[in-house]
């Protein structure tokens, strides 16, 4: 603890600017998804039940992509090792779902391809960065 009774700043600056321009490229992303959906409803055969598991299952996504990041974010700035893990873990189903969409769902267009790609590489820089922050916070003096 420093002689002013202040404590140092923690919180990873490389962290929040990740979740930042996450959450602006998710927004992108989810937008770009429903009007591949809409291209996809219209001009391919795709099967109805697959139609509509995939919209829930992407609705599902922005839900949870939602939560991770406002845990993310908040376990963050306020230096909180319990919000970060919840950030970390809520990471594990969205890795999977996109997973799902990169690879497993009825048809994949190049272009979600390279969108679900590009969300892999931000989810293992955050996971990285996610880690290290959350092994900062916990070795931290509990009483400041």
């Amino acid at each position: 603890m420093a002689a002013s009774g202040k404590h140092p700043i923690l919180s990873s600056t490389p962290l929040q600017v990740l979740l930042y321009l996450n959450s602006w490229y998710f927004a992108a992303f989810f937008i770009a998804e429903c009007l591949m959906f809409v291209y996809k409803g219209v001009v391919l055969p795709y099967p109805s039940p697959n139609l509509i598991l995939d919209i829930v299952l992407l609705l599902l996504f922005l839900g949870l992509e939602i939560l991770r990041l406002f845990y993310g974010w908040k376990g963050n700035l306020c230096e909180r090792a319990l919000a970060m893990s919840v950030s970390v873990g809520v990471l594990v189903p969205c890795t999977v779902l996109c997973v799902y969409y990169l690879l497993l769902q009825t048809f994949v267009l190049r272009m979600e391809f390279i969108l679900n790609a590009i969300l892999l590489c931000f989810y293992g820089f955050e996971l990285i960065l996610g880690l290290m922050s959350i092994s900062t916070f916990s070795r931290a003096s509990v009483y400041r």
